[in-house]
């Protein structure tokens, strides 16, 4: 039976930036456009974190059942490791989805955007499917596709939407910078798991890439990433571009992955850029709140 700090591990702490990030980013931009809510900020923030933890118990139901989890490396594993109940895990997901889905229908209708339903609606059944059904998409090399949209995208966008009610180019191209740095996390997490998933028939972008371009392609998509604030200062204040600096954070990540570090000596790797991607979100949505 699973303690209370293995199932605090098995939700995977160490990935909430990824949940965190794109609400700041978002934050800052309600901020610029003088319509801050701080309420739906907050409401937005727990949804973010909830499908965060529901996908995390939903990947590690999904991949448990399938065998796919028996030989990883990383954090801990629920159902692979026989930690857990199959039947707990899945529940567990539910339980998070649920509440993402309950402040969700809040924040809605705070808004009366009624329309914003079919994002959240798409947003569960995404975090789902990323392994689960018959079809997972995680299996075919898609996730980065859909970690750029759901992690970046519509968290962003959707988080400033929320305040404005409004689409704005700055909400877009902001998006585009935190969606890349979240698909960093799962290009890492990937490229540690190229030989097991290779083995279980999971077929990932790394895994379709090959070792070598899956190392080229992390360290490009961090440098434009670091970038993005540039193409945002110029659509807001020149002080946003100051948020590249956080790209300092990058250097140790991208000199691990560039140099070849492999298995577990990319896991410091794969936690530096959650650091790398919590720092970037809180500068790069300060910056616009107070520009």
């Amino acid at each position: 039976m699973a303690t209370a700090l293995e199932w605090l591990e098995g939700a995977r702490p160490r990935t909430l930036p990824a949940a965190v990030a794109p609400v700041a980013v978002g934050a800052g931009l309600g901020a610029w456009a003088d319509a801050f809510d701080g309420v739906r900020v907050l409401l937005a923030l727990v949804v973010s974190i909830a499908l965060q933890v529901g996908v995390n118990y939903a990947n590690d139901y999904s991949d448990g059942v399938k065998g796919t989890d028996a030989a990883r490396v990383g954090p801990v594993r629920l159902v692979g490791q026989g930690l857990a109940p199959a039947a707990r895990v899945r529940r567990a997901a539910l339980l998070a989805f649920a509440v993402a889905a309950v402040a969700g229908l809040v924040l809605v209708a705070a808004t009366g955007q009624w329309w914003l339903l079919a994002i959240g609606a798409a947003s569960i059944a995404a975090a789902w499917l990323y392994t689960g059904g018959p079809r997972p998409y995680g299996y075919a090399g898609l996730g980065e596709v859909f970690v750029f949209v759901f992690f970046g995208l519509v968290p962003v966008v959707g988080t400033a939407y929320v305040q404005t009610l409004t689409i704005t180019a700055p909400d877009i191209v902001a998006s585009v910078g935190v969606g890349l740095l979240a698909c960093a996390i799962l290009i890492t997490n990937n490229l540690r798991d190229i030989a097991g998933d290779t083995v279980v028939g999971k077929i990932t972008l790394a895994v379709r890439l090959g070792d070598p371009r899956t190392r080229t392609l992390y360290a490009v998509v961090v440098g434009i990433a670091v970038l993005v604030p540039v193409a945002v200062a110029i659509l807001t204040s020149p002080w946003v571009a100051g948020a590249c600096l956080t790209g300092m954070l990058a250097v140790r990540p991208v000199r691990a992955v560039i140099g070849g570090a492999s298995g577990p000596a990319l896991v410091p790797a794969l936690k530096q850029t959650g650091l790398l991607l919590l720092v970037y979100g809180l500068v790069l949505g300060g910056l616009l709140a107070l520009a």
